[in-house]
């Protein structure tokens, strides 16, 4: 028999030995043979048997010695195979159960950075995204002097930068509507600046102030003649909060071009 067929033997006969053991395990009603499998199930990565033989640990745990690493592991391997929605349950359960459980600061940062893995496309609902910001800044505000607190804070930074994508996109949606059934540059600027209000040091500050500009720009531009002047003034007054906040922008020849043109309507 060759070297390849025997390899190929011992790795199927290590796979069913690994399977019965498995087998033998969530048949057994040793409660602390099943829990010292668990774990070392999750040491080897198989996440699924770990949470599998968890799951039902949990409850007859509760209480005992071995009930909060039980309650800890079972989420960290949901965690482990990628499943955020039910970690995020129970390792909320867990520090929400031992606040000051040794596992409490792992449980709220790996509780909140599976949200942030979760989070899905800016176009997306984002209650996931809301969840990882929550979780996240709790986490900051118990544990502020962590060595995770860098790799939290841009998380939420990321997050936050997505929810402003958000608004960014609903924005210049209604300024693509332009006066479509209503006036929709007005609406943008609402959105733009509740954005800005709400998110100051977002990245995409400076495409929000700009269409802004632009959106208060084309409604004096469309606006009956009493008007006109009226709004062309806080075109101008939008012009000089964009240009110095941002004097080196690749806009600036579109904005200084709406700028003549307020100009022609407003004697300074």
């Amino acid at each position: 028999m060759s070297k390849k067929h025997i390899l190929i033997i011992s790795v199927c006969l290590l796979f069913l030995t690994g399977c019965g053991e498995y087998s033998r395990v969530m048949k057994s009603k040793d409660l602390n043979y099943k829990f010292e499998y668990a774990k070392k199930a999750y040491a080897e990565g198989k996440y699924v048997q770990a949470s599998t033989i968890l799951e039902g640990l949990i409850t007859p745990l509760k209480g005992g010695p071995n009930g909060e690493e039980a309650l800890y592991l079972l989420g960290m391997s949901y965690y482990g195979n990628k499943d955020y929605l039910n970690s995020g349950v129970y390792l909320k359960s867990y520090y929400n159960r031992y606040p000051k459980g040794r596992y409490a600061e792992d449980a709220r940062y790996y509780c909140g950075y599976g949200y942030y893995l979760d989070s899905p496309d800016p176009q997306l609902d984002q209650t996931e995204t809301l969840k990882g910001i929550e979780e996240l800044q709790g986490f900051m505000d118990y544990f502020p002097r962590s060595e995770k607190v860098a790799s939290v804070q841009n998380a939420i930074f990321e997050l936050q930068d997505k929810l402003t994508l958000k608004e960014l996109q609903n924005a210049q949606l209604y300024y693509n509507l332009g006066t479509y059934m209503g006036n929709n540059y007005e609406s943008a600027v609402i959105v733009a600046d509740n954005a800005l209000k709400t998110y100051p040091y977002t990245k995409y500050k400076e495409e929000l102030e700009m269409l802004k500009l632009k959106a208060k720009y084309q409604q004096a531009r469309q606006s009956v003649e009493e008007k006109k002047i009226e709004r062309y003034r806080e075109v101008i007054d939008e012009y000089y909060s964009f240009t110095n906040n941002f004097p080196d922008t690749e806009n600036r020849k579109e904005a200084d071009n709406i700028m003549k043109i307020a100009r022609r309507y407003v004697k300074e």
